[in-house]
């Protein structure tokens, strides 16, 4: 059983080994809902193009989601790779990891956030919604991509 009685999250290192283990399960799940590896148009995100990636931990430490911000230039960055383990669903961990992504984009002087989710995931698309996020027409490399829902948040905004 996940002990969530505290979350806490961290920045981290991109080849950290927790945030690599949560990223792939994040593609394990992606890859059984869209029945392929081929379901992310664009260039993935590394290192390099990460301006902070974190991980959530729960009460007994355990690495539990993740979430990074990729900037898309002055104005913008997108949330790549927020993912919860399945086991820790709904306890507010995806809440808390979207807060530190828009609380760090603030700190950078990013005012926009976008992220890109597919129709395969309207688990994610409702919780976007829920938390602030409004649809828009897709952006980038999801233009014309028929799975794609892109969504995008005002940090300006009360």
């Amino acid at each position: 059983m996940t002990d969530l009685g505290t979350i806490a999250i961290s920045a981290v290192n991109w080849d950290d080994p927790d945030a690599a283990r949560l990223r792939e399960a994040q593609r394990v799940e992606l890859d059984a809902r869209y029945g392929s590896d081929n379901h992310e148009p664009g260039a993935l995100p590394t290192a390099e193009t990460m301006a902070v990636f974190l991980v959530a931990r729960d009460g007994g430490g355990t690495a539990v989601g993740c979430g990074g911000l990729r900037p898309l230039g002055p104005d913008s960055a997108e949330i790549k790779r927020m993912y919860v383990d399945p086991a820790a669903r709904g306890s507010g961990v995806a809440t808390a990891l979207l807060r530190a992504l828009e609380d760090h984009a603030r700190e950078l002087g990013i005012p926009r956030l976008l992220l890109e989710t597919g129709t395969g995931q309207p688990d994610a698309m409702r919780f976007y919604q829920r938390e602030g996020y409004e649809p828009i027409e897709a952006y980038g490399p999801y233009r014309g991509e028929p799975l794609s829902r892109c969504f995008a948040r005002d940090l300006r905004a009360p």
